[in-house]
């Protein structure tokens, strides 16, 4: 495997793990990884993952002591030494996760268990609320609360919109009341296109040794096998997940035609009573906001279903928030890790077998459909669709209510 190769396999699994460690446990992560490649591992993981090579180091250093600290006997007698921060300022853990949870999104329990707020800010704004804290103290306590920071490249995939954490904030609502009223919340989003055919697939697994399986070696598409476009829909509450598999172009109508075929399939069947279905999307691509053609064809869907579609978008920059590309794409990734995507019904088979620990389960199915690009809405199409704008930011935020037909 080449020294690429490496990186974007490390890189992978970070992007897998990473919101599940906090700082300690992110920092020895990528020392194992760093000693288990050897001569230069620090370096690549270090560029696979943004961490510094100064934090590399620091993990090692711990690895290096483990084995003297597990055999050291105890100096300090039972009781001895400063007593926490926490046990001290009673109050300072509440007041912390106030500030958090209202800025999270999107699990079950908690709607997004990763913060947009920096340690500096939440350590200002304790210290504010007259708590003598460090932000290296509020990193700790989140990483025990069972948050984690994302890195800078996640967080901020474009630019940064100065409305940004107010989105979020807005977004958390919608999810919130729409959970306790056990109304539908599905995240949306397409997947990497995935050529098919006897292509490398990044990662490993385990074979016969010296028997590797053989691969092409250049990545062109195959005209014949072509390539499939997953297009998933994540049920935030349930933890159960749906994959349209395209095998045409990715465009808002292959985008709603997956939605209803979710609905249909598996959304109906666990909200027969519901009215109203939220959608939280990206701002961009075949859903994107701007996109005339998306509106036009939710409305078709609403009109069909009788469903009051809300739509909320992450503002620019900030896809990698997207809750479906943490509960349910990057375990898809991983399952498929070191296997060739040799047909279509491969990639229906690896997705339908991507399970968690934590209950996940996904149906996948193939659309053969063609979906052609460059589809014109007219103005007396867009102008007839139902759509109401919320107050704050219309453009990210608004409802599509079915239309009555006489």
């Amino acid at each position: 495997m080449s020294k690429a190769d490496l990186v974007e396999a490390i890189k992978t699994k970070y992007e897998c793990f990473s919101p599940y460690l906090n700082e300690k446990t992110r920092r020895l992560w990528a020392a194992v990884e760093a000693q288990a490649m050897g001569r230069g591992g620090v370096s690549q993981v270090a560029q696979a993952t943004g961490l510094s090579r100064t934090t590399i180091y620091v993990g090692l250093k711990e690895l290096e002591n483990q084995n003297q600290s597990a055999n050291r006997e105890q100096i300090r007698s039972g009781g001895g030494g400063r007593k926490l921060l926490e046990e001290i300022d009673l109050t300072l853990v509440k007041d912390l996760q106030s500030l958090v949870e209202p800025t999270t999104l999107g699990d079950p329990e908690s709607p997004l268990r990763w913060t947009s707020k920096s340690g500096a800010k939440l350590a200002g704004e304790l210290q504010r609320m007259g708590h003598k804290v460090s932000p290296r103290t509020v990193h700790t306590l989140l990483g025990w609360l069972g948050y984690s920071l994302q890195s800078n490249r996640k967080t901020l995939a474009g630019s940064s919109h100065q409305d940004r954490d107010a989105q979020f904030l807005y977004i958390n609502q919608q999810v919130e009341q729409f959970q306790n009223l056990g109304q539908p919340v599905i995240s949306v989003d397409t997947k990497k296109k995935e050529l098919i055919g006897e292509f490398k697939n990044l990662g490993q697994e385990w074979q016969p040794q010296e028997e590797p399986l053989e691969v092409r070696i250049h990545d062109f598409v195959d005209p014949k096998l072509g390539k499939a476009i997953p297009y998933g829909i994540y049920d935030l509450t349930l933890n159960k997940g749906w994959v349209s598999v395209g095998i045409d172009h990715d465009t808002a109508e292959f985008a709603v035609e997956s939605i209803r075929h979710w609905w249909l399939e598996m959304g109906q069947p666990l909200y027969p009573d519901s009215k109203h279905l939220l959608l939280t999307a990206d701002c961009g691509g075949s859903n994107g906001y701007r996109t005339k053609l998306w509106k036009l064809r939710l409305q078709d869907l609403a009109d069909e279903t009788g469903l009051t579609i809300h739509v909320s978008h992450f503002p620019p920059g900030t896809s990698k928030w997207n809750k479906i590309e943490h509960r349910m794409f990057c375990h898809i990734t991983t399952n498929w890790r070191g296997k060739p995507l040799t047909s279509l019904q491969v990639v229906i088979n690896l997705i339908t077998h991507t399970t968690t620990n934590n209950g996940l389960e996904i149906q996948a199915v193939l659309d053969e459909n063609h979906y052609p690009t460059g589809i014109e809405v007219s103005p007396e199409d867009f102008n007839a669709i139902a759509i109401e704008r919320h107050a704050f930011h219309g453009e990210w935020n608004y409802q599509i209510k079915p239309r009555t037909i006489a």
